[in-house]
């Protein structure tokens, strides 16, 4: 089956022929899935950066959020732009490239590579659509381990994340404590809340609200629900940012006039940012990954799977933990992050906690601040001495 992809699908190209490492599994490491189905061949794309040492004890799993991908400090291959956390990723940079091997996978159900909605059906020849299982957190770490296991890495020295890449490293400890040295989950929850919860189902309406969503059959017919998606994308991004950053930033300051038009167009600068955001936003993701990974973070609930007991989902954690969390944040607020700390403190694990003075929200963790970056950069190097990591990679 042909399918003819406008200049606004181009990006999703990267579903099926991503630029990246790919890993393709078949039947006899089929994915059991939470929801109890089963993805027989499927695929995780992945990229890495710096070198395996001879014993293989230098791995970092690096966990993306909700809408990034594996191109952490790479230009990316859709939007021709820096990777999403080049201050973080490189030579002499908290992950340091010449000490540590960065791995960072799509992950399941994303669109970059990785087997998603957009993918091909094996069995069909055409884009799964809403064919595609739901995912879970958990299924996205079965999905990472194996990629792990099929690197050959027994342990990994750190598993490292922000936002819904924290929930992956939460899981991660959970999941395979034996195999995680060291965790820093940053700006994340151990359960999503109702309030995000009822963020993202607007999003999902908006993108299938779009008359061109077509019950999620779209790539079939060559069109794109790219107004959904941007609101989608534009009410997801007010939650990311703080009332103080965007008061700092755009305040009520118009767009390019000197008065009030008395129009709908954009007239004040934040319309016009988040206007920007979204019609941005749609030439690099997928509309249906979109409903894919948000269901996966409403699912979120770590306790839940140990009896209520977010203590007990970490009573087997070997690692050593750096809990980050900001205070402006409020999407994940910094009770969540003290919430998940008096839990590895309850299971006796080695916790440090940090909580970022800054006005930046939800966001902080993307950004270049030199506290961030401190803080991780101690953590991570303190860990690697313990773990007797060289200064530089043999």
């Amino acid at each position: 089956m042909t399918i003819v992809l406008s200049h606004k699908l181009s990006g999703l190209r990267e579903a099926d022929a991503p630029h990246s490492l790919v890993a393709r599994f078949g039947p006899d490491k089929a994915l059991e899935l939470d929801s109890g189905a089963r993805l027989e061949n499927w695929t995780i794309a992945y990229q890495t950066y710096g070198a395996l040492n001879a014993d293989r004890s230098n791995a970092v799993l690096l966990c993306h959020a909700l809408t990034g991908d594996q191109h952490v400090a790479n230009v990316h291959p859709v939007t021709g732009k820096p990777g999403w956390w080049n201050s973080m990723v490189g030579p002499g940079k908290p992950l340091d490239t010449d000490r540590y091997f960065v791995i960072c996978s799509n992950v399941l159900g994303g669109c970059m590579g990785t087997s998603g909605p957009a993918s091909l059906d094996p069995a069909t020849g055409r884009p799964y659509g809403l064919d595609f299982p739901v995912v879970t957190i958990r299924d996205m770490a079965r999905a990472q381990a194996t990629l792990i296991d099929h690197l050959g890495i027994d342990t990994l020295f750190c598993v490292v994340g922000g936002s819904m890449g924290g929930m992956q490293v939460l899981q991660w400890v959970a999941s395979y404590p034996e195999r995680v040295f060291s965790a820093m989950p940053i700006a994340t929850a151990a359960k999503h809340s109702s309030q995000n919860i009822a963020f993202h189902e607007v999003g999902r309406q908006a993108v299938m609200a779009d008359p061109d969503w077509r019950k999620g059959r779209y790539l079939e017919e060559g069109v794109i629900p790219t107004k959904g998606l941007a609101v989608a994308r534009m009410a997801a991004h007010i939650t990311y940012l703080s009332d103080e950053a965007l008061q700092s930033k755009f305040g009520r300051k118009l767009q390019d006039r000197e008065s009030r038009a008395f129009s709908f167009d954009a007239e004040f600068q934040i319309e016009n940012y988040l206007r920007y955001q979204g019609s941005s936003f749609v030439d690099r993701f997928d509309p249906n990954s979109y409903l894919y990974v948000t269901r996966a973070c409403d699912y979120f609930d770590l306790a839940a799977d140990y009896d209520g007991s977010l203590a007990r989902a970490f009573k087997g954690a070997k690692a050593r933990f750096c809990v980050i969390s900001f205070t402006s944040d409020w999407l994940y607020p910094t009770s969540a992050s003290r919430a998940i700390v008096h839990a590895l403190n309850a299971g006796g694990a080695s916790v440090s906690f940090v909580d970022i003075e800054t006005d930046r929200g939800h966001d902080a963790f993307l950004l270049d601040l030199p506290e961030f970056n401190a803080t991780s950069h101690g953590f991570l190097a303190a860990a690697a001495r313990a773990r007797g990591l060289p200064e530089r990679a043999a």
